[in-house]
């Protein structure tokens, strides 16, 4: 079957002006940071579970792959079609419905096409915080969220996505509906198949609702911008903070001075909050959710106490909203700053918290002497053990030799996150940047499993082809 047989037939089921092909069709085609790119046979957008279902049929009968995509801002490709061109790409960003709000139940159910942002602004329209935020709030979708097991920002205090979600609606490999959209906290009748298709990137099914839990509304919050003097110091701060916050701790990032310079360098308005540059930053954040509530003087006490004793050497308390924002600000918009700067070699890695400090100074340490003009970029979600730990050099000659040679920085970064007891890939997920380099991570047993499972559900692998495994 043609491409134009393959575009008349899907016009039949969404029609003509939702098959996108040539010029149309390209914005889907590359990757958010442009590293990727592929062909397709066109890109069909869907506006509802059934014309899913009627679009994976078909694609199952003709054997056709097909490349699941939502707001594309994805960062290892795992949305971009491969280059031979025989895929298409199922785009699900015209499937934008609230389903339903229960706010007894504190559930929200939502379609996958449904912008993260405006998931956040109806539960608090309802009075309810759905508490997943990312930097691409404004842009990514809830099925690329749920198929990347998203984490984000508020990971330490309510979970990444898969803690986050009770119910899902998928479109499986050969067009069946799962109809799993139940609002429960216990369920214990047999194997729990959400799971299987959170964070599998697209691999096993197509995501096209959720139900997902909501949180009382926080009224106050207490935001601080501190200088510390090395990774260490952050872990035991947050520690004390936690032994005494408890709930009340929202947030904890780390932000290194490369990449604080990075956004004073690159991003409009950014400042410096301190007048001393520092190597290190953490952006903590406490929120409660009762009205007298005083977060903020219970912050500033304790950071009295951190000062004093020397463990902080800095702090900056947002005074209002607009401080607040700007102090976030400086650690959401890293990613781009580091896009407008240039490709890097990026690392998204987990390991526990007790291990952070030990990692960035064995990695440090060890590119230092394998790269020694590289640049460090180190920021990410301490507070869940997640880092974002990058590679570049200022210079673009330079950079692309360095980029040249990155799997032999993935190889020495990744071999000490292995030892450590890590994982590769945190919050991004695998994709294509990292299918290949998995096989020395996982154990054969698990390898064996994945693909049990892929080969159960997608026999003929035409679910995301040339992605995770």
């Amino acid at each position: 079957m043609n491409a134009a047989d393959i575009s008349e037939r899907l016009a039949g089921i969404v029609g003509a002006r939702n098959v996108a092909t040539g010029a149309e069709a390209a914005p889907h085609l590359v990757d958010w940071r442009r590293r990727y790119s592929g062909e397709a046979r066109c890109v069909v957008k869907p506006a509802s579970t059934a014309e899913v279902a009627a679009v994976v049929a078909f694609c199952a009968e003709a054997r056709i792959p097909m490349v699941p995509q939502g707001g594309n801002t994805g960062l290892v490709g795992g949305a971009t079609p491969r280059r031979d061109g025989d895929e298409i790409v199922i785009n699900l960003s015209r499937m934008k419905r609230i389903r339903e709000i229960d706010i007894a139940n504190d559930t929200l159910t939502a379609e996958a096409g449904c912008l993260l942002a405006e998931v956040q602004a109806a539960a608090a329209d309802a009075g309810r915080l759905f508490p997943l935020s990312l930097a691409s709030e404004g842009s990514c979708e809830i099925g690329g969220n749920l198929s990347t097991n998203a984490g984000g920002t508020a990971v330490l205090r309510y979970g990444n996505m898969r803690e986050l979600t009770l119910g899902l609606e998928a479109v499986l490999p050969d067009g069946r509906v799962w109809h799993g959209l139940r609002g429960l906290r216990k369920d214990n009748t047999g194997y729990d198949l959400k799971h299987l298709f959170i964070g599998a990137e697209g691999t096993l099914g197509i995501i096209t609702a959720a139900v997902l839990k909501l949180f009382p509304l926080p009224r106050r919050h207490a935001t601080a911008w501190l200088a510390l003097r090395d990774p260490a110091a952050a872990v035991a701060l947050l520690s004390r903070l936690r032994g005494v916050c408890g709930e009340r701790l929202a947030g904890f990032e780390i932000i290194g001075r490369p990449a604080l310079e990075l956004m004073l360098k690159h991003i409009p308005g950014a400042r410096d909050p301190f007048a001393a540059a520092s190597p290190w930053y953490v952006l903590v954040e406490l929120a409660d959710t009762l009205a007298e509530s005083d977060p903020s003087g219970m912050l500033e006490t304790l950071l009295g106490v951190e000062i004093e004793a020397g463990r902080v050497t800095d702090a900056a308390v947002a005074q209002d909203l607009a401080q607040r924002q700007t102090f976030w600000q400086l650690r959401e918009q890293i990613s781009e700053a580091q896009r407008i700067e240039g490709i890097s070699i990026k690392h998204d890695i987990a390991v526990p918290v007790s291990r952070i400090a030990e990692f960035i100074a064995r990695a440090d340490a060890a590119l230092a002497r394998a790269f020694p003009a590289a640049r460090i970029v180190t920021f990410g979600h301490i507070g869940d053990g997640n880092l974002h730990y990058n590679l570049s050099r200022r210079e673009v000659a330079a950079n692309a030799e360095l980029i040249a040679r990155a799997p032999e920085v993935n190889r020495i970064v990744h071999d000490i996150v292995a030892e450590l007891g890590g994982s590769i890939s945190a919050e991004h997920g695998l994709g294509q940047l990292k299918r290949s380099e998995i096989l020395r991570y996982k154990s054969a047993v698990e390898m064996d499993l994945m693909r049990a499972v892929k080969q159960a559900l997608d026999p003929h692998g035409l679910m995301n082809p040339g992605k995770v495994l």
